[in-house]
């Protein structure tokens, strides 16, 4: 049984004869690294800030007898009124001026950051239009 199979583990490849393996022919391979930024996420601003109007009366003394007199007749609305004094109202206006600035400051860092990409200057010149000082 086995010679029978010498013959065909020589044939097939078993040699005795020394010999240099195939080696295929190969070419060097160029690495070429190219370094892109990843790309920067603006999000979108938020919407204008739209107001609802906003009624104010000024309760003087007199207004107030007329109120008063009109309301023990039932001519006059049930309504709550409240009051400020001027301090108050000047704490108000100056909370809403506060208000105001922080807005802007915030406007302006993310305006900052938004330019920080190079191409950044155009789309966001077309995304967020020029803005002023009236819309906030």
């Amino acid at each position: 049984m086995i010679w029978r199979l010498l013959p065909i583990l020589l044939i097939s490849g078993c040699s005795i004869f020394e010999r240099t393996p195939y080696i295929p022919e190969t070419k060097p391979v160029e690495i070429v690294t190219i370094t892109e930024p990843a790309a920067i996420y603006h999000p979108a601003l938020p919407n204008a800030i739209t107001t609802s109007p906003v009624e104010w009366k000024v309760l003087t003394p007199e207004t107030m007898q007329e109120y008063l007199d009109d309301l023990e007749a039932g001519n006059a609305p049930t309504n709550a009124y409240y009051g400020l004094s001027t301090k108050g109202y000047e704490n108000l206006s100056s909370n809403m001026a506060e208000v105001k600035r922080y807005i802007r400051q915030v406007l302006n860092i993310i305006d900052y950051y938004r330019n920080i990409d190079s191409g950044a200057d155009d789309e966001s010149d077309e995304q967020r239009g020029n803005r002023t000082d009236k819309e906030i």
